[in-house]
């Protein structure tokens, strides 16, 4: 039996490194491939044009791209126990009062999983807003944040025109009403 070749210590570790991150990247390459389902794209940049999925409304009604056609939209990531949220929600109720029949659409996104305990809340706190629980199809698109209350706007156009975390103070809500002018 032939004895290797002499190799210095820092040569064969540097081959050996070397196959193992081949090995590695091969094995990582195959992996990837083999995950179930698309991959998810980024959320919206400002500016950019969001789309919408079909959403279905608490209501047992449904809202798509097509009924938003020209209308601004305000959407409100929040809970049923958040105390913030319950403020935000009840200026966010009086700035549809406010903009009634203007081009704008004020929707709740619930991120409670429990469709009667949000049809209690939505009830007992007196919003005149559709609510819908499709936050998990809604917050990939627009924002990465998790933070509740979230607000995003979406412009008669169809693009991503703000998004705000945290709670608003009433005149910072009603001041959203001037995207049912912009065009």
């Amino acid at each position: 039996m032939t004895a290797p070749a002499p190799v210095s210590a820092g040569g064969h570790r540097r081959q050996a490194l070397r196959s193992l991150a081949a090995a590695a990247m091969a094995g990582w390459g195959a992996g990837m491939a083999a995950l179930p389902g698309p991959a998810q794209a980024a959320p919206a940049t400002l500016g950019d044009r969001v789309p919408w999925p079909r959403v279905a409304l608490l209501d047992g009604g449904t809202l798509t791209a097509a009924d938003l056609h020209d209308t601004a939209v305000v959407l409100v990531f929040f809970t049923t126990t958040c105390p913030y949220c319950r403020r935000h929600n009840a200026r966010l109720d009086s700035l549809v009062q406010a903009t009634g029949g203007q081009p704008l659409r004020v929707i709740g996104v619930a991120g409670d999983a429990d469709a009667a305990a949000v049809r209690d809340h939505v009830r007992q706190q007196g919003y005149r807003f559709a609510v819908t629980l499709d936050a998990h199809r809604l917050r990939p698109l627009l924002s990465q944040r998790r933070v509740v209350p979230l607000t995003c706007v979406i412009d008669r156009a169809g693009r991503l025109a703000e998004v705000i975390a945290g709670e608003m103070a009433e005149a910072d809500v009603l001041g959203l009403a001037r995207w049912a002018r912009a065009v």
